[in-house]
């Protein structure tokens, strides 16, 4: 048995609303929208229910 890490495709900001999702092909975070602030330091809400551990067998 092994385990695969699971990145997150999208996140939002729990301050500002922004909305990012992840681009394969650019392999970066792209903005969703015209969401948020600019000046916000985001607060994503990425927290203790996701979990990046798939477990494979």
């Amino acid at each position: 048995m092994s385990a695969t890490i699971v990145p997150p495709t999208e996140r939002e900001c729990e301050r500002c609303g922004r909305r990012d999702r992840w681009d394969d092909e650019t392999e970066n975070w792209v903005i969703d929208g015209r969401r948020g602030s600019p000046t916000c330091i985001h607060e994503w809400d990425i927290n203790g229910s996701y979990n990046p551990v798939a477990e494979s067998t």
